[in-house]
């Protein structure tokens, strides 16, 4: 799986802990930034990470900011993305198997470190379930196109 990674200065050291967990669960990734902890925008990472996997040359993003609420915003103004702030278990599992989501988006200082890496687990090896959330996904992509 090839995964695009992002975070503002407020989620490196969850995005640092994600790269370990990608590294050890045998994925690819790009580091999209940002890379210490001088004040970035986090506006300009989603849209970095979003695009890339809107264009196809990701299958999944990861974004992390002090809330994620930020970047969820920010990401889903990304025409083909699917984000979803996931701040349990069951809330990553729905986000890919009901709503395809295509990018996860975590908050550094809402999730204790070993819940946001349990989290990412759940969301990469969640399959989406096709079936009756396919109409409603044509409904999202209709909304995208108004």
């Amino acid at each position: 799986m090839r995964i695009a990674l992002g975070c503002d200065h407020r989620g490196l050291k969850l995005k640092q802990a994600i790269m370990g967990l990608l590294t050890e669960l045998s994925h690819d990734y790009e580091d999209f930034g940002c890379y210490s902890s001088d004040p970035v925008d986090y506006p300009d990472i989603a849209k970095q990470v979003g695009e890339a996997v809107a264009s196809e040359g990701f299958d999944h993003g990861i974004l992390i900011c002090s809330s994620g609420i930020g970047m969820s915003i920010a990401a889903n103004k990304v025409k083909g993305v699917r984000a979803a702030l996931c701040c349990n278990i069951l809330g990553a599992e729905r986000a890919r198997r009901h709503n395809d989501a295509n990018v996860l988006c975590l908050g550094e200082d809402t999730l204790d470190q070993a819940l946001a890496l349990d989290i990412v687990k759940i969301y990469l090896s969640t399959l989406f379930e096709g079936g009756r959330h396919i109409r409603r996904l044509e409904k999202i992509r209709g909304l995208e196109a108004a």
